[in-house]
């Protein structure tokens, strides 16, 4: 997976992820709207309306108090967490 910074400041990240979709963005945009101050996890993947753009950029704007590094990091965990708790939940009822 490759990433590249558009923008960034404290409480502001937009970062384009290379070679995914809405199932990645949705199950990412997902976990950060769950973090803890987070205020929008947005994702736009539509080409025509964004100058050409054609891998998704995802948006996360989060509280004064919170950074948005840390908050993508805390979103990334929380889908780790997930994904774990299936995956066990999965292999138990086999």
């Amino acid at each position: 997976m490759d990433l590249r910074v558009i923008d960034k400041s404290d409480t502001e990240l937009s970062l384009e992820i290379a070679g995914e979709d809405h199932t990645f963005m949705n199950v990412i945009k997902g976990a950060l709207l769950e973090t803890d101050g987070v205020t929008a996890a947005t994702y736009d993947v539509n080409p025509e309306q964004s100058g050409g753009q054609t891998d998704p950029v995802l948006t996360i704007k989060t509280e004064t108090d919170v950074d948005a590094l840390d908050a993508l990091e805390d979103g990334t965990d929380r889908v780790i967490s997930k994904a774990d708790a299936f995956t066990d939940a999965f292999e138990s009822a086999a």
